[in-house]
């Protein structure tokens, strides 16, 4: 049961292109506490990159050693080929966009733009001329005379992103910037952010602990776990073919199935991943050759009566979730099953399952992905990367430096 590598393997043009940043042998210890581990990294020119994982994962530890917030304990960190390890923060190409936007609230949202310009000493007619433009980008040139209070939280979102943007930084890294806002408005601001990103051409690192956010926006993904990198790849290879364990649960719902299980079922003493949604309900008297049959109906080629594996069970719960119906099937090999199915009916449709129904959970074995092991536990580090900054104002990071990588007056 082979399975396509998904290791991150740069293509021969991204091998020859300089990486936007390079982290080498980075690690970060709080006293005894390791929060990152020998990471190494290449993130691309123009390239949409997310950091996901849990809190406390390392994934905002290695933000802020980026933008120079923290000095790693090792290694180095290189900016489209220079090392800037030991730079300090307003001398880097990068700016950095806050979840909690920290703009400024004695300022206009037009001084609040152009504040990077004012440090800057920037003439008054060019920071004008820059600030409309960055105002139009995103869509908000009639708010410039207002305060932030005056503003919704997705337009103040976009007046940050404005602001850290009007510089021109080679890197722009977004610290969970859609954390605060509700469902609606972070899925309007994804679309309207990747659009921005695109227009721009800048490469954007993104932290986020929310998975289908990571996947919405990413070129590439990073999933962070216990201050290490278990898988980078695109969106579509972090989920469809995990490497590990905790890649595989962490990015979605999945069914685990032990070496044990794998074993009876698959021929592959393996720990495997098996999304609901791969996994379909049939009748119970359903046959291998039926399975087959109906299995036909959804792919391009007939799989053998052998690549299915079908097995009696019966229905635990159904949870309706609008789009879609999860079912929890307990089958005769012990293991309880959950199982997608997307909710094609009319309205007026009675459901044709119902909790203790017999049926049979069926699935092509090709469809259950092998991985590995993860370590367990989670390392907390966040909150001690934040300590030094959170204990002066929670909006503006310490050393000295304004939400733009800049000095405060």
């Amino acid at each position: 049961m082979t399975q396509p590598s998904t290791r991150s393997q740069p293509s021969s043009a991204d091998t020859k292109a300089t990486p936007a940043v390079s982290l080498q042998g980075i690690a970060k210890q709080f006293g005894d506490l390791t929060a990152v581990k020998d990471l190494d990294m290449n993130i691309q020119a123009g390239e949409f990159f997310s950091m996901l994982g849990p809190s406390g994962s390392g994934k905002t530890t290695v933000l802020r050693m980026i933008a120079g917030f923290e000095d790693p304990t090792a290694g180095k960190i290189l900016l489209h080929g220079q090392d800037v390890t030991k730079v300090a923060p307003f001398d880097r190409e990068v700016n950095t966009v806050f979840q909690d936007y920290a703009l400024f609230p004695h300022l206009s949202i037009a001084e609040n733009v152009a504040y990077g310009l004012t440090v800057r000493k920037v003439a008054k007619a060019k920071r004008k001329q820059l600030v409309e433009e960055a105002l139009e980008q995103v869509q908000l040139a009639h708010v410039a005379d207002r305060r932030p209070s005056q503003l919704s939280g997705g337009q103040r979102q976009r007046i940050a992103l404005a602001r850290a943007l009007i510089l021109r930084p080679k890197v722009l890294l977004l610290d969970e910037p859609l954390g605060a806002l509700d469902k609606q408005l972070r899925e309007q601001m994804q679309i309207e952010l990747k659009q921005i990103q695109r227009e721009v051409g800048i490469t954007f690192i993104f932290v986020t602990h929310d998975q289908e956010e990571a996947l919405t926006l990413s070129d590439r993904v990073a999933v962070f776990n216990n201050g290490k990198i278990e898988q980078v790849g695109t969106p579509r290879e972090v989920y469809e073919f995990p490497q590990t364990e905790f890649v595989a649960g962490f990015l979605g719902v999945t069914n685990m199935l032990s070496p044990e299980i794998s074993g009876r079922l698959l021929g592959d003493p393996r720990m495997h991943s098996l999304r609901p949604e791969r996994v379909h309900l049939v009748e119970a008297a359903a046959t291998a050759t039926t399975a087959a049959t109906a299995e036909a109906g959804a792919t391009t080629e007939t799989p053998t009566i052998a690549e299915i594996v079908t097995i009696a069970g019966t229905v635990a719960e159904t949870v309706y979730a609008g789009a879609h119906t999860r079912y929890l099937v307990d089958t005769e090999t012990g293991v309880r099953f959950i199982v997608e199915k997307q909710n094609t009916h009319t309205p007026r449709t009675e459901p044709s399952v119902n909790r203790g129904d017999s049926v049979a959970v069926r699935f092509r074995r090709d469809h259950a992905m092998a991985v590995a092991r993860s370590e367990s536990g989670i390392v907390d580090a966040t909150d001690h990367a934040n300590e030094a900054h959170e204990a002066t104002d929670p909006a503006v990071p310490d050393m000295g430096v304004s939400p733009m990588n800049v000095p405060l007056p």
